[in-house]
């Protein structure tokens, strides 16, 4: 009897021990990846911060680091307290929030669309709150402050607006039983190309001081970034980073498919609303400051994904290198090149070939990545 449970005992051991082996293989890999994330993150946060020590010394008249730092403590000559506290500090906060939004906004819709080509540019997300923009800017008498803007309400608030109801009529149009993300983005297109035509309208019916205010805004600068429109982004930064963090764990579901998600009891479309309400409040509220930024919600998550080597866009990260996208952008800008280039240019020409890589880019059977 012993020995026919011995025999019995020895095939099973062998069944197990190799299962063993698979498990503790899948721990250290989980536990390489959250590792290497988190080396990602931390790197990120290291050259934002290195960055916005870079952009409030450099400039037309370069600041040493203890004439920066005199100057930022109210200790400094008062030519230098002017130039960090009121021209260079405003413009480089402004670049890391702005950052900050565009890459949480682009992480967020690429992660529910499970598509990288879904971002706030591609989907009309951007159009709308740049439409939005001008409109204050036309009607509201050629000025693009903050406090500005149709009928008397903020550009942030003119902004959101715009950007909610492009996204609301895409996401609508879109459905069809559910929101396939090639559909999604067709229909963003089109919203987009509509909306460029809106705008161009606008502008053609303002007078020439404010089609020249719309035109320099629509570039993309920082160049007129204060205090004043540094603080709505921040607060919608504050606001909508916890919200979209209490999203992670539907976002890692939801790679799984709808089916999967619901079985697991994920309200799928409550979720999406949930987070295509948090993308579109970062990203007009990034467009409100510095206007239409481009290319930064589509590559900083892309950049994230890859050097992470996780399934999604990871949201801190993702932000973290779109503050420092912006802020090396800007500083390239007016700083290194000889001349002064808007931000918006310049990550245009860092985003642009990346997209037309990504658009002929074929995956092993055959498709395109979109």
């Amino acid at each position: 009897m012993s020995a026919a449970a011995g025999l019995g005992a020895a095939p099973r051991t062998a069944v197990i021990a190799p299962a063993g082996r698979l498990a503790v293989l899948r721990a250290l890999r989980r536990r390489y990846l959250a590792g290497r994330l988190l080396l990602v993150t931390v790197l990120a946060l290291a050259a934002t911060a290195a960055l916005v020590v870079w952009g409030v010394m450099a400039g037309s008249s370069d600041l040493g680091v203890g004439q920066t730092v005199l100057a930022l403590l109210g200790a400094g000559e008062p030519s230098h307290e002017f130039i960090v506290r009121e021209l260079r500090l405003p413009r480089v906060i402004g670049a890391v929030v702005v950052g900050l939004a565009l890459g949480m906004s682009g992480a967020l819709t690429q992660t529910f669309s499970r598509n990288p080509l879904a971002t706030p540019d591609i989907l009309g997300v951007t159009s709308g709150a740049a439409a939005g923009a001008v409109a204050a800017i036309v009607l509201g008498g050629g000025a693009y402050a903050v406090g500005s803007g149709l009928l008397g309400l903020g550009m942030p608030v003119v902004a959101t607006i715009g950007a909610l109801g492009t996204a609301a009529v895409v996401y609508g149009l879109s459905w069809r039983g559910g929101v396939d993300s090639y559909r999604l983005i067709l229909i963003g297109i089109g919203a987009t190309a509509t909306l460029g035509g809106l705008t161009n309208y606008l502008m053609v019916r303002g007078s020439l001081s404010q089609a020249a205010a719309a035109t320099q805004w629509l570039v993309g600068s920082l160049a007129g970034v204060t205090w004043t429109s540094v603080w709505p982004v921040l607060i919608v930064l504050l606001v909508i980073t916890p919200l979209a963090l209490t999203q992670t764990s539907a976002l890692d579901i939801g790679q799984l498919g709808d089916e999967m998600s619901t079985g697991l009891g994920v309200p799928v479309q409550r979720h999406r609303i949930a987070v295509l309400v948090c993308a579109v409040v970062l990203c007009a509220a990034a467009v409100s400051a510095a206007g239409p930024v481009g290319f930064v919600a589509f590559v900083a998550p892309q950049l994230a994904q890859r050097l992470g080597r996780t399934p999604r866009p990871p949201l801190l990260a993702s932000a973290l290198l779109g503050a420092a996208m912006v802020t090396a952008a800007d500083i390239l800008g007016r700083a290194v090149l000889p001349w002064s280039v808007p931000v918006g240019i310049i990550t245009a020409i860092i985003g642009a070939p990346y997209l037309i890589w990504l658009l002929t880019r074929r995956t092993a059977g055959g498709r395109s990545a979109a």
